[in-house]
């Protein structure tokens, strides 16, 4: 099972997430659930340095990734950077809905 973990500052803003496991839907390079997952995730991740030039924080091995939000000054960017990653929680949460058995999303007010 895929197990994400949203970590949430007390005023309810990202400051970071974490993926692990694998979701065992089918075998690897075939398995859905673990391809969207990775996209939705990574795809923010990508799209967060690349268009915002916000260096995340990630840390990447095979079934784990984790990924740390640096204080951003610039108002515009904090809040374009806080809409994409709310946009990827909200594509993981339509996976889970659609393969609850292979993925759990977790949020924790840190």
């Amino acid at each position: 099972m895929i197990r994400v973990v949203i970590r949430r500052q007390t005023d309810r803003l990202i400051s970071g997430f974490t993926v692990t496991g694998h979701a065992e839907y089918d075998v690897p390079g075939k398995d859905i659930v673990c391809s969207g997952v990775s996209a939705v995730t990574i795809g923010t991740v990508n799209a967060v340095e690349a268009l915002l030039h916000v260096d995340l924080i990630p840390s990447v091995e095979s079934g784990y990734l984790s990924v740390d939000v640096p204080e951003v000054k610039d108002p515009i960017q904090f809040q374009s950077c806080q809409l994409l990653l709310e946009s990827m929680v909200v594509m993981l949460q339509g996976i889970e809905l659609s393969y609850q058995a292979f993925i759990t999303i977790q949020e924790i007010i840190i």
